[in-house]
């Protein structure tokens, strides 16, 4: 449950050891989280240091719909009642390796999409259980128009956009809420060796606007903020110009 400042007191984190979810709860624990519960493939060993809160860690595999459930059961065993659950989990990849080989383009589509609607509709049923909660989910501008350079993660972006949204309707006057953050290109791992694409973020500023939407229960946060003005144009471009956009 929330503290008695109504603060976020646990946290559970799908993919642990992402780094766009490792510093929003970083931000959580520094904010008053104290329970955190780390879930991620093969995780084992002594928990890291996160502040002065509690830290569990899980083993998930997104790839494994079937284990979801009872790695999120397990997390409110460990904490209680989950006041924000991050699946921050998923993988980049290449248009072109996917064009080669279309066995890994459909594996990674079953991890981005497939493996976040098992998770969220685990997690919207934990708490809608408990009449509270916020069910964070990253999506990315790459979602809200397909781009051919990067067309099958996009369209996995999409479709998650899609789901979180009908998802956050669904939960409407349960207590329970969706937030779906959009970042541009954010500047981390799994964008090394890449050239950044204008007004990209980093990791923390996609966590500091995690926080802030927390904060004022928005439905959406885009990262950074301007980038709602500039794809309310994007969506409307015709398709000749847009499938001339750099690759």
């Amino acid at each position: 449950m929330k503290n008695a400042l109504g603060s976020v007191d646990t946290v559970l984190l799908l993919g642990g050891r992402s780094e766009i979810g490792l510093a929003i709860v970083e931000r959580l624990v520094r904010d008053g989280a104290r329970r955190v519960v780390l879930a991620a493939r093969g995780a084992g060993g002594a928990p890291p240091v996160i502040g002065a809160a509690e830290v569990h860690l899980l083993d998930f595999d997104a790839s494994r719909p079937e284990t979801h459930g009872e790695v999120i059961e397990t997390a409110a065993k460990l904490v209680g009642d989950l006041d924000v659950v991050i699946p921050a989990f998923g993988v980049l990849g290449s248009q072109a390796v996917y064009d080669a080989d279309p066995v890994a383009a459909a594996e990674a589509v079953a991890v981005n999409y497939g493996g976040h609607v098992s998770a969220g509709l685990y997690a919207a049923r934990r708490l809608r259980e408990q009449g509270h909660g916020t069910l964070v989910v990253l999506s990315s501008v790459a979602g809200v128009r397909v781009r051919r350079a990067n067309f099958v993660y996009g369209s996995a972006k999409a479709g998650l956009d899609g789901f979180a949204q009908g998802l956050g309707d669904a939960l409407h006057g349960s207590g329970a809420r969706v937030m779906v953050v959009r970042p541009g290109f954010v500047v981390g791992r799994m964008t090394e060796g890449m050239s950044p694409a204008p007004m990209s973020c980093t990791p923390g500023e996609v966590a500091d606007a995690v926080i802030a939407g927390l904060r004022s229960e928005a439905e959406v946060v885009w990262v950074p903020g301007r980038l709602r003005a500039v794809f309310a144009v994007m969506r409307v471009l015709p398709r000749a110009i847009w499938r001339r956009m750099p690759r």
